[in-house]
């Protein structure tokens, strides 16, 4: 009994000491980042491969460009193999893993959510081509390529995992230190996906403004983790493709941490019964690029036009094919997303006057949206054609397509390079409609309606000669008794003050007629920014404009404000619409001085990199364009790549590297009043940041010209345009519905005249409010099309369609069937599904007919 219990306490002091030694195990990922737009010179494949041979511990985690390998496979095929055996391996033990497949690692937070799907969808449908064992178990980034909305995302594509660490690459920013060894990140949808996030003691490094305590698995970070109750610390440092250090840790790593994939590592974790929840809010996404930088906007501008051009041309080529039996333009389609794919890319973004190969970054975005632009809109000339394809042609015909799944009722803009001599009104059923015909100066002219389109329809709408020309009432501009200028529809009243250049009072009527304008304007729609090389604060009330009236009514009335700051001259116009609630406005700025505008970074003492202050983090003293309100009791929301959050920041203001906030403007920021309701939102045309906080009212970022990252001097090339909107509402966003008219602000209806066709029956019958079809596109000869909850709070929806199919199918996004309805083929495709807020269901149509 003696020699049994002698035995007994053995093994137990073997499996304490066994635990002991397991929990002292520590875990280092290594890898690679980069590819052929990046960084990845052809010397790397056979590094890697000769390394992966000769240190049999190592691990790789791959985040390199699918189309790298389109070039290794050409110009170094042996060692492409090798690459391609060690990839293959689908084994949950194999020594690599491909963490990042998607086609131009985009950071997420700029683009739209159908980009975001489209780059996964691109990049791994490249990589299965090349490597056709591959499997996707974990999403890990070296940048901070992170957005709130990827979860369900990354687990519709079949991934598990998630990573919110990048350590050594965070120039651009880090997600918040939060939470423990493992958690359950939850998407705004509520989709759950296991992530280890950067740990509440994984802190930023000393002396850097690019690494977190990770990067180099110090003992310090060790340390610090095991200290918070981590059993086992992970660290992370994706090398840049180039980097000849091979096994990052080299001789330098303890004998007690091993190299690992994601994959292992998780599989080590997934079993801890114990996990957090987080809703990670986009706020938690701590990022900075150069915002108001001109090369920067330019970018995002550019980005964003061609994504709204493309997604309409998508669903229009869908539905020609649809009704019409056209050809689907695949091939120009995939031509057109790759080019924007790319236009996504980190790079671009935050090193934009880095060359890569014969041009900068800013010169290939250019190039490349430029491309997806012009195949965009062929593609959008030829469905509108194959879909009112006539025997002849009527030049007094008007038809109006509509790319939105929304019915919209609101002005449209038709170019007459011959208009009418005679008089004539527009026609619609019968009912005459009012409109506006504006000279273009020599380019012919333009015709304003107000046109009904049903959604993903169209209407037609008939130039008919009348007796005599009539004078609507409508939207128009007069003078006040002290000169200044007032602009009225049936929804609006402003008041321009002729003296300043301002926006002096908002009047809306249809909302009690409230002043949306503070008492104490401070300058509201001016430009003010600060001039550091003749260090002061300069605002454009501060000399007097010349304003002059461009269009006054009935449809469409518009006014320009020019202007003067620090002797740079600038052009404000204001638009306003009968019937519109947005109020659009435009800006143009000629630098004719050479300007230094946003915070000194002299007085930092010059530019470093290891100096975590920087000029450029401070937003107040950018050029901006402020907005103070007459709003209590403020609340700011704002727009994500589906999503909406509330902001918990009390200001915006930084100026150092650790201490970064999100004050990122997507599509759309809003204030609301809590205690009276009333709300004004503010749309842009571009991603830029915005500044708000207390006794600081919302502000637009409209120019930085100085210091950027690694020592660069951001300059102006030419003029600066841009284009916002103001929108008063009732109640919050969802009263509102931004995301709507964010859409509708995006996607223009689209006019043709001479077409005579008879109107197709529109693709929706009917879709619950809130319900956004945010893609619609074949594959093969498989009708797709994705359904996105912008703005219910409902979860069950019914839709109904004008088409008919043999099969429905419910798909996640890599095309794998969750559920299937079996359809009558003789009546138009009805069915019910669940979508929460800010979720989406992809359907798939088999033998979809009108």
């Amino acid at each position: 009994m003696r020699y049994i219990l002698k035995c007994a306490l053995v093994v137990l002091a073997g499996l304490l000491t066994a635990q002991k030694i397991s929990a002292q195990t520590s875990y280092f990922v290594d890898g690679y980042h980069g590819g052929i737009y990046g960084h990845y010179p052809l010397w790397v494949t056979k590094f890697i491969a000769d390394n992966a041979d000769r240190e049999k511990d190592w691990r790789l985690n791959l985040e390199i460009e699918p189309e790298t390998w389109d070039t290794v496979a050409e110009k170094d095929p042996e060692n492409y193999e090798r690459i391609k055996r060690i990839i293959n391996d689908a084994s949950q033990n194999g020594i690599a893993e491909y963490v990042n497949p998607t086609y131009a690692q985009s950071y997420f937070f700029n683009s739209s959510i159908e980009s975001t799907i489209r780059q996964f969808q691109y990049g791994v449908e490249k990589l299965r081509q090349h490597f056709p064992l591959i499997t996707f178990t974990t999403y890990a980034s070296e940048e901070p390529c992170f957005t709130s909305a990827l979860p369900q995302v990354l687990k519709s594509f079949g991934i598990r995992y998630a990573s919110l660490k990048n350590p050594n690459t965070c120039w651009g920013g880090y997600v918040r230190a939060y939470g423990g060894e493992s958690l359950n990140w939850l998407g705004p949808d509520g989709s759950s996906i296991l992530t280890v996030p950067r740990y509440g003691s994984e802190a930023l490094a000393k002396n850097s403004t690019w690494q977190t305590t990770a990067w180099n698995h110090s003992r310090e970070f060790v340390a610090a983790a095991r200290e918070q109750g981590i059993t086992y610390p992970v660290g992370m440092c994706l090398q840049d493709a180039g980097w000849s250090n091979g096994p990052w840790l080299g001789h330098h790593k303890p004998a007690s941490t091993r190299y690992t994939t994601w994959r292992s590592y998780f599989n080590l974790i997934a079993q801890n019964p114990t996990r957090e929840h987080w809703r990670l809010s986009q706020e938690d996404i701590q990022v900075s690029l150069v915002w108001g930088a001109q090369v920067v906007q330019r970018i995002a501008q550019q980005v964003r036009a061609a994504e709204n051009k493309l997604t309409a041309a998508e669903k229009l080529a869908a539905l020609a094919t649809l009704y019409k039996g056209a050809p689907y333009p695949q091939k120009e389609l995939n031509s057109a997303w790759k080019n924007i794919l790319l236009a996504q890319h980190h790079d671009c973004w935050i090193v934009p006057y880095n060359r890569m190969n014969d041009k900068t970054w800013a010169e290939h975005v250019k190039e490349w949206t430029g491309l997806a632009g012009a195949i965009a809109q062929n593609i959008i000339q030829q469905s509108v054609k194959k879909m009112a394809a006539a025997a002849k042609r009527n030049v007094n015909r008007i038809r109006i397509d509509n790319p939105t799944s929304f019915n919209r009722d609101e002005v449209v803009a038709v170019s007459l390079p011959n208009p009418p001599g005679s008089p004539f009104a527009i026609e619609s059923n019968g009912n005459k409609i009012p409109f506006q015909m504006i000279n273009q100066d020599g380019a012919g002219s333009k015709l304003l309606f107000k046109a009904s389109v049903p959604a993903f329809g169209s209407s037609i709408y008939s130039i008919v000669a009348a007796k005599k020309k009539t004078a609507p009432e409508g939207a128009f501009i007069s003078r006040t008794q002290n000169g200044d200028y007032r602009m009225e529809t049936d929804l609006y009243q402003l008041t321009i003050d002729a003296k300043r250049g301002t926006i002096r009072q908002l009047i809306a009527k249809q909302l009690n007629h409230k002043n949306f304008i503070a008492e104490k304007d401070t300058g509201f729609n001016a430009l003010r920014g600060f001039f550091y090389d003749d260090n002061k604060f300069v605002c454009s009330t501060e000399e007097k404009p010349v304003v002059t009236i461009l269009e006054n009514g009935p449809v469409q009335i518009r006014l320009r404000i020019a202007g003067t700051i620090n002797h740079n001259r600038f052009f404000q116009t204001l638009q306003l619409q009968q019937g519109e609630k947005k109020i659009d406005l435009t800006l143009h700025i000629d630098y004719k001085k050479r300007a230094g505008i946003g915070d000194n970074y002299k007085q930092y003492g010059g530019y470093t990199a290891e100096e975590k202050r920087k000029a450029f983090y401070n937003d107040t003293c950018k050029l901006l364009v402020p907005f103070p309100l007459n709003l209590e009791h403020q609340k700011l929301t704002k727009d994500a790549p589906l999503d909406v959050t509330e902001s918990k920041l009390s200001g915006t203001f930084y100026n150092r590297w650790d201490d970064i906030k999100n004050n990122i403007i997507f599509n759309w920021v809003d204030i609301t009043d809590t205690i009276s309701n009333y709300g004004m939102a503010l749309f842009s045309d571009h991603v830029t940041s915005y500044s708000y906080g207390q006794n600081f009212p919302l502000s637009l970022t409209v120019q930085y010209i100085g210091v950027g990252l690694w020592g660069r001097k951001y300059t102006v090339n030419g003029p600066t345009e841009m284009r916002y909107a103001l929108l008063p509402h009732q109640g919050n966003w969802q009263n509102a519905q931004l995301n709507r008219e964010t859409v509708l602000w995006n996607e223009p209806l689209i006019a043709h005249t001479g077409y005579t066709q008879r109107i197709n029956a529109p693709f929706i019958k009917h879709l619950d409010p809130g319900l956004e079809v945010t893609a619609l596109y074949y594959k093969g000869a498989d009708l797709y099309f994705r359904i996105t909850n912008t703005g219910s709070y409902k979860n069950s929806h019914r839709v109904l369609l004008n088409c008919r199919a043999r099969r429905l199918d419910f798909v996640e996004l890599d095309d794998k069937s969750t559920s299937s309805l079996s359809t009558d083929p003789t009546t138009p495709v009805s069915f019910n599904c669940t979508i929460p807020l800010f979720g989406f269901k992809t359907i798939r149509l088999t033998e979809a007919r009108p």
